[in-house]
């Protein structure tokens, strides 16, 4: 779940970056003439057959449906308020099978439960105030945010300074973020008996009972399970970012990111299989011999470079360079390389390729490959050795006039995007399209 939540999260954030160049006048402009409103919509889906909810084997089969507003609304020359709020709705295959039990056909990680976990909503909201120096060179920005799922919720805050200088061609920036997570744990419901009724999912009223079924393979099944005591997760980043102008036909940006994890970084539903185990199912399905236990601090380090080349006023080559590394032994390269062509005077199509490779965590281990003897273990397939390949067609329509109007709401820009992602080691795929709408509000 959290690969996907990630995948759409960072699709809507680059969906809705827009560039800016200030110009130097004889008066004070304001950062702002009027409220802005930004309406995103998008539709994900993905199947794969390494679900790490049943321990890297059975369906990833997920659809989502997002919703994205922002509003920006100048208080003044110099100061902005943004509220920035996300809702989506997904149905997965893999959460189903947290209790595969709860359904009217055989249990089976290849298939969905239909019980309460197969569908959710996540819900994000996001409020920020920026500031502008009166000759536009510095700004800072606060925010807080709030995001809520049916195992977790989250709370943020964090803020951000940027300093231009050189005749506005330099620019330095800084930012840092603190989110705070809890944990509402929904363990396999097979490793609930004992643990209480409160814990049980709201689908079966607690009358899951491992003496109502028929084990086969090892009958002797009796796991002695331990849930997490520590639910909750904090993470703490800071990224700094310098860019340049080069020329009039070069802008470079460079990014560093260092994030610090710790608290419960294993995900609770998520089964392990022991190979020095053996085996026990109920009907297709088989029990857990734990759940994916993983260190209690994780740190992350990313440095990388944009890079735009202006060919003429139809070509732009944007380009983009990151190299990743964690101390849980991840190491991962991602290049991207997008060519926006403009088509008359408010069109623009941009084609987009996405390379990206990692190598597997320490703890990683394939399906029913990890050992009863080892401290850590996990068989989320996010955290294997594979490359990704993604490619991407997006379509804008800009007015900068505003010729379509909806009531008070002025259209300034229409942008249409699909975006297709394979990894070549597994049978993993995923689509995105999104449609997103630009306004501003006229008094």
């Amino acid at each position: 779940m959290k690969n996907y939540n990630l995948i759409i999260v960072f699709s809507i954030l680059s969906f809705l970056s827009v560039k800016a160049q200030n110009k130097e006048t004889n008066y004070k402009k304001k950062v702002l003439d009027q409220t802005e409103m930004k309406l995103l919509s998008s539709y994900y889906s993905q199947d794969g057959e390494n679900a790490s909810v049943s321990g890297g084997i059975g369906s990833e089969e997920l659809t989502d449906i997002a919703s994205t507003i922002v509003v920006a609304i100048p208080l003044n020359d110099d100061d902005i308020l943004t509220i920035d709020g996300s809702i989506s709705a997904y149905t997965s295959a893999s959460s189903s099978n947290i209790n595969p039990f709860d359904g009217n056909q055989p249990a089976d990680p290849f298939v969905a439960s239909s019980g309460a976990s197969r569908q959710d909503v996540w819900s994000n909201v996001v409020v920020s105030y920026t500031h502008s120096s009166d000759d536009r060179n510095f700004n800072w920005t606060g925010n807080v945010s709030f995001a809520n799922e049916y195992d977790y919720t989250s709370i943020g805050f964090g803020g951000s300074v940027s300093k231009l200088f050189n005749q506005k061609n330099t620019e330095i920036g800084l930012k840092a973020n603190v989110f705070l997570d809890q944990w509402s744990p929904q363990y396999p419901i097979e490793l609930r008996n004992g643990l209480g009724k409160n814990l049980l999912p709201k689908d079966d009223g607690g009358k899951f009972n491992l003496s109502n079924y028929i084990i086969e393979g090892n009958q002797e099944y009796n796991i002695s399970f331990t849930n997490f005591d520590n639910l909750n997760r904090n993470s703490y980043s800071l990224g700094i970012s310098f860019s340049q102008i080069l020329s009039k036909k070069v802008q470079t940006l460079f990014l560093a990111d260092f994030i610090f994890q710790d608290g419960l970084l294993s995900t609770p539903h998520q089964r392990i299989y022991f190979g020095d185990i053996e085996d026990s199912f109920i009907e297709n399905f088989q029990l857990a011999n734990d759940i994916e236990r993983l260190p209690d601090t994780r740190t992350k380090i990313a440095i990388g470079n944009r890079t735009n080349f202006y060919i003429n006023e139809n070509l732009v080559i944007r380009s983009f360079y990151r190299f990743y590394t964690d101390d849980w032994g991840i190491n991962s390269h991602t290049a991207k390389i997008e060519t926006p062509i403009k088509i008359g005077d408010f069109f623009t199509i941009y084609p987009m390729y996405r390379f990206y490779t990692q190598n597997k965590a320490d703890d990683f281990y394939l399906y029913n490959q990890a050992l009863s003897t080892a401290k850590y273990y996990t068989s989320d397939y996010d955290l294997a050795s594979y490359d990704a390949h993604q490619y991407g067609l997006g379509f804008k329509y800009y007015d900068p006039l505003g010729k379509f109007n909806l009531s008070y709401l002025k259209l300034k820009s229409i942008e249409l995007e699909f975006n297709a992602y394979e990894r070549s080691q597994f049978n993993y795929t995923a689509n995105i399209f999104s449609l997103g709408f630009n306004f501003t509000l006229e008094k």
